[in-house]
């Protein structure tokens, strides 16, 4: 089993999420945060003042599948989040040594 942890830019959430259920992906947990990169911030207006913002909006998806499913994952949010553009975002892949489903007892990949 493995966990997938994706950054990616607020607009494409929609997208993405609909890319992932057409190839299977049952569920995910979605985490809106801020932070920064290589696009390290911007400066705004505010009231005619300028101010820097040094996070920036993203979202956190966090995907469990089976280590089978991993790599058509990523390659699916890689494909649907790109723009192109610097703030993309970043894709992180970890093992999941357990998974339990609270609800019925059912572990591992039946979990999930």
């Amino acid at each position: 089993m493995k966990l997938i942890i994706a950054t990616i830019k607020p607009f494409k959430l929609e997208e993405v999420r609909e890319a992932l259920t057409e190839i299977g992906v049952r569920g995910m947990m979605v985490t809106e945060i801020k932070g920064f990169g290589s696009q390290s911030g911007h400066t705004e207006i505010y009231r005619g003042a300028e101010y820097a913002v040094n996070f920036v909006p993203k979202i956190k998806l966090e995907i469990a599948v089976s280590a089978a499913m991993a790599d058509q994952v990523v390659e699916t949010i890689t494909s649907t989040a790109k723009t192109g553009k610097i703030g993309d975002g970043k894709i992180f892949v970890l093992d999941i040594t357990q998974a339990v489903r609270v609800r019925t007892g059912e572990t591992n990949e039946d979990a999930l």
